[in-house]
């Protein structure tokens, strides 16, 4: 059956085996139609963080589609690997891939750095300009942030994600920690990035289904309902009880 393959399949298959599931050569995909999914061979702590990762997708109420066979062509990517695509005439007939990566934990120990967890990903810079022109977008300018969401306590994770989706949804910019720091850090992240507002999420506020809102400036900080911050961020943000100093 490895006869039958395609050259560059055959040599794939001494360097990097997973690379024959990406053959774009009709009989490579033929023979490999039916190769067992890596999905049902995933470790525990794989596992974990593989529904993990879909829980904060649904979270956040991203679409994507699970496909056993994507590979990406570099060796040290781990956990998950993606594929960010879309579907437009000025590229072509068919779905078309913008940007693709993965997270490659344990790299940069191995260069000599320390052991910390990593994402990234490559744009086709002319496919996205190509896509941008034939949506007449533009290009914002970057503006001072607005809101920084910080959380600490297991199960917030998920909370303030949807909440940096709520923010956005209405305009605003929000940024969050991804580094897992301390409450501590995450506020000097929101000083260095000149947030003008915070909210706070800890395992309190969780189980209260409520949140700290904190005006940067003036220091003026009053707690809302998730629920009514979902739904009405800018009435706090615009509210002079909260906005202006006493």
């Amino acid at each position: 059956m490895i006869f039958l393959l395609s050259a560059d399949s055959q040599t794939r298959l001494e360097k990097n085996p997973l690379r024959v599931l990406d053959s774009k050569d009709a009989k490579d995909q033929a023979i490999v139609a039916d190769a067992p999914s890596i999905l049902d061979y995933l470790t525990e702590s794989a596992q974990a963080h593989w529904d993990k990762v879909q829980t904060y997708l649904e979270a956040m109420g991203i679409d994507y589609e699970v496909d056993a066979n994507v590979v990406r062509g570099l060796d040290y990517y781990n956990h998950t690997i993606f594929e960010v695509m879309t579907q437009s005439e000025a590229l072509g007939h068919g779905w078309t891939t913008i940007t693709g990566g993965g997270r490659y934990n344990g790299l940069v120990e191995e260069f000599g750095g320390p052991e910390m967890p990593g994402v990234g990903f490559g744009i086709g810079l002319e496919r996205l300009m190509l896509l941008l022109e034939s949506e007449g977008a533009t290009l914002p300018e970057q503006a001072p942030l607005d809101v920084y969401v910080a959380n600490t306590g297991d199960g917030t994770d998920v909370v303030a994600m949807q909440m940096v989706q709520a923010v956005r949804s209405f305009g605003y910019s929000a940024e969050r920690d991804y580094q897992d720091r301390k409450l501590k850090g995450q506020f000097k992240s929101a000083d260095r990035l000149g947030a003008r507002f915070m909210i706070t999420i800890g395992e309190r506020e969780l189980a209260e289904q409520s949140a700290n809102l904190k005006n940067m400036t003036t220091g003026k900080e009053i707690t809302v309902k998730l629920a009514e911050l979902y739904t009405g961020l800018p009435e706090f943000i615009e509210d002079e009880e909260v906005t202006e100093e006493d």
